[in-house]
């Protein structure tokens, strides 16, 4: 209970908090322990450990399942074959009706009341990203999130040739936002976010067309590439806060196994939320396997990254672990 406490709080915003020394399990701390020997030792253990590569498997399946999503929509449309009618904001699959659950909650605030039509479709998709994990959307589903991807390389590049500088948000923003447009749509009877989701304005774009309210995405990217890594999905998207709570019990996580860890780091290089792999930090893991929080988006880039495969995907209940935990 104290570590889900400790994921939500930092999905909130607040900064990841040191161990104390009682935390620590006794495996955890006979593996800290070994890691302390000489440099030269330590540097032998590493190269005996250091089995996996690091690839772009999950990557690929990611991109693919993404594009094929977003393509069932456009292709529905334009072939009229009724198999996904609507955008990701509200759509009907089958004839079933399905909405975003951050739509869902926009609309009832708007409305001031529970709209019994929209309860099964909030209810199925709550369950499905219950299940994988609620920030998979993000990841796995949403455009802006591929845009943003690509538009990182090329911040990177920028910042490489220490032409542009990052400049980090506080992530607490996400929470004042999701809060403020919650107000909106109370106050003023209007689904304010929806007018300037990303995500809505995307999915609606390669469906029906492209619009002036394009150059929104554009801004958005350009404030990423030249000022603030990552800004929207990492700081400021409220979708990202429902969907990180609606997954706070899936059994779909990324784990983290610290005898296999050798801190380098190259994990949290590639995380968009790099604050969920605090743990990965010298002297912070507190039990041998520690699952990553509700905040990760599950996008397997540092699975694919770590060069001793110290994390992976599991599935609570199916994936052995290991005792001592």
């Amino acid at each position: 209970m104290g570590r889900r406490l400790e994921d939500f709080r930092r999905m909130l915003g607040a900064e990841p908090r040191r161990p104390e020394p009682g935390d620590y399990s006794p495996g955890a701390r006979q593996i800290h322990d070994t890691k302390r020997l000489k440099k030269s030792d330590f540097d032998a253990l590493k190269q005996v450990a250091v089995k996996h590569r690091a690839n772009k498997r999950w990557r690929r399946r990611r991109w693919t399942t993404l594009i094929v999503v977003n393509l069932l929509f456009v292709l529905s449309y334009w072939l009229d074959v009724q198999l996904v009618e609507g955008s990701l904001s509200g759509s009907r699959f089958l004839g079933f009706h399905m909405i975003d659950v951050n739509a869902a909650l926009q609309l009832m605030l708007a409305h001031k009341h529970l709209i019994t039509n929209l309860l099964i479709g909030t209810a199925t998709i709550a369950l499905v990203w219950g299940v994988l994990g609620g920030r998979s959307f993000c990841s796995w589903v949403c455009p802006y999130h591929l845009l943003a991807e690509w538009a990182e390389k090329l911040h990177l590049l920028l910042a490489a040739k220490k032409i542009v500088k990052d400049h980090p948000l506080h992530r607490g923003l996400r929470v004042v936002l999701w809060a403020l447009f919650a107000v909106l749509a109370y106050g003023t009877g209007y689904t304010v976010y929806e007018t300037i989701s990303p995500t809505g304005i995307l999915s609606r774009a390669m469906i029906y067309g492209p619009g002036v309210v394009l150059l929104w995405i554009f801004a958005l990217l350009a404030f990423e590439v030249l000022y603030s890594r990552r800004a929207w999905c990492r700081y400021m998207c409220p979708v990202g806060l429902t969907y990180g709570v609606v997954g706070t019990v899936s059994p779909v996580k990324v784990s983290y196994d610290l005898s296999k860890c050798f801190h380098e780091q190259d994990c949290r290089k590639v995380c968009l939320v790099p604050h969920v792999l605090d743990t990965v930090v010298k002297g912070r893991a507190v039990t041998e396997i520690v699952d990553i929080g509700n905040d990760c988006t599950r996008c397997g880039l540092c699975v694919d990254t770590c060069p001793s495969g110290a994390l992976h995907f599991t599935i609570t209940g199916v994936t052995k672990r290991r005792t001592g935990e």
